[in-house]
């Protein structure tokens, strides 16, 4: 397919963040675009405000002018929209359909992986705008330095968050792709564990010959998916083949890792500090960052962030200087407030393997405070899938509240429920509170200062915090 100027373009599902970052593109390049969704939010207002048609609700009536029909995963065939598209002839396209379209005739850096991939893409893009590049971005989050999940800029580079739920990082065509780590999630979507590696490796395999992969060296599975592209490399060099360079990089000190992040530490306006060295050696310091995100799941972030900007000409310096001033996405380690030395923050965390990371970061963020954890489970299949993983993650907290269980696109299965989620985590003092008022009230009632509490979801949960401030804020008032 390809876009031709002056189209109409409808977007079925348009207040997700993978659609309506494709829908901002093509407004901003001039487009018509309209989209429906179940609900508004700030993404739609957002499109609304800068002129896009925006409806609540679906009706088949809203296709009605357009050239293209654009819908998210979760859309099925016989959505109304889709049958009206259909039964008008106006061509139907996945998102993963339309990407190679949109990035026609540019770098794209495509940034992969279980964990890290939205804060790594939002690094990249904050120091190319840093340090005078002007590029295109897709983001799975809203950019606090722009205001948007993402944008048209007038270089040939196009950075884009790539996620594998429904493969829609098959649909690219990256020049500089990176992969942050590989956990088994979605299994909505992905059958098993081989299933979702055989994503990854075809993800790599979308690279041309000249290429560059980067990747992160102290998560295993990348680590081979590393070493077998170097396997690959090894036998196109010795064929005299042009070949793509691999880079690795990691804060563990392994053979393997190519650039490297130590001598951590948090200075004492709280910015994580780190040398970036080239394979672990002191005269190979390539520069000094100060990242104002904690936890060591951040410095291998700004690591992929450093190696992949540093293809496009910028130094590590330069790459340093940006990231000192560098804000991350919303629901991305979100301080919502403080009060009375208790300090509220919003994580995206929702797999095992993050939230122990994000545990970590607010442990070495807020040393001798109590921590609680409150954690809401997103989908049922992912809860059931990963119940032993989740049941020794939470060992950083003082304290866990789970919520009952956020269902997204699916069916509630029989005996995965709040409760029974509890009962499986292997902590002292865990809690199931089956409403938000409730979990409230316990905040209200038993959190003493000094104190963190740590909202763990990728749902809806986040207002358990913005209610405990206010009702907080209202004591003290009085």
């Amino acid at each position: 397919m390809r876009f031709e100027d002056g189209q109409h373009v409808h977007f079925v599902g348009i207040g997700g963040y993978g659609i309506s970052a494709i829908a901002r593109i093509l407004l901003e390049r001039g487009f018509s675009v309209s989209g429906s969704d179940r609900n508004s939010n700030l993404l739609t207002d957002a499109l609304k405000r800068d002129g896009a048609t925006v409806y609540q609700g679906h009706a088949a009536d809203y296709v009605s002018g357009a050239d293209l029909l654009v819908i998210s995963s979760a859309v099925p065939s016989d959505h109304v929209e889709v049958r009206a598209a259909v039964e008008q002839d106006i061509p139907v396209y996945k998102r993963r359909d339309v990407l190679v379209p949109l990035m026609r005739d540019q770098q794209v850096v495509a940034i992969a992986g279980t964990h890290g991939k939205t804060t790594t893409t939002s690094m990249i893009v904050h120091i190319l705008r840093e340090s005078g590049h002007d590029p295109s971005y897709i983001v799975g989050g809203v950019m606090p330095s722009t205001g948007t999940n993402a944008g048209v800029g007038s270089d040939d580079i196009f950075v884009i968050e790539a996620d594998e739920y429904d493969l829609m990082f098959h649909g690219l065509e990256p020049t500089i792709a990176v992969i942050t780590s590989i956990e088994y999630d979605h299994p909505d979507f992905f059958k098993n564990w081989a299933d979702l590696q055989s994503a990854f490796r075809q993800f790599v395999e979308l690279l041309p010959n000249d290429g560059v992969l980067i990747g992160c060296g102290d998560d295993a599975a990348t680590e081979q998916l590393l070493k077998k592209q170097n396997e690959v490399v090894a036998k196109a060099t010795a064929d005299g083949k042009i070949v793509r360079k691999i880079i690795s990089y990691g804060v563990d000190f392994l053979d393997f890792v190519d650039v490297l992040g130590w001598h951590q530490h948090v200075d004492a306006e709280g910015y994580t500090v780190f040398d970036v060295d080239i394979e672990g050696k002191l005269f190979g310091r390539l520069g000094t960052v100060r990242l104002p995100l904690p936890g060591k799941h951040n410095i291998q972030n700004a690591l992929a962030a450093i190696i992949a900007v540093n293809q496009l000409r910028v130094s590590v310096d330069e790459a340093a200087r940006a990231l000192a001033t560098f804000q991350s996405t919303g629901r991305r380690f979100e301080t919502l407030g403080r009060v009375d030395g208790i300090t509220v923050i919003n994580d995206y965390a929702h797999h095992p393997t993050a939230i122990k990371a994000t545990l970590e970061a607010t442990r070495a963020r807020y040393p001798g405070e109590d921590v609680w954890a409150i954690w809401q489970p997103h989908m049922f299949s992912r809860t059931q899938r990963l119940l032993a993983d989740y049941a020794t993650a939470f060992v950083m907290a003082d304290r866990v509240l789970i919520t009952d269980v956020f269902a997204a696109r699916e069916d509630p299965i029989p005996g995965v429920d709040g409760g029974a989620i509890a009962a499986a985590i292997d902590h002292p003092d865990v809690r199931h509170l089956d409403t938000f008022d409730a979990i409230v009230s316990i905040l209200t009632q038993e959190v003493a200062r000094p104190a963190v509490i740590i909202i763990m979801s990728a749902g809806d949960a986040p207002q358990i915090g913005e209610t405990y401030l206010q009702r907080m804020r209202h004591h003290h008032a009085d």
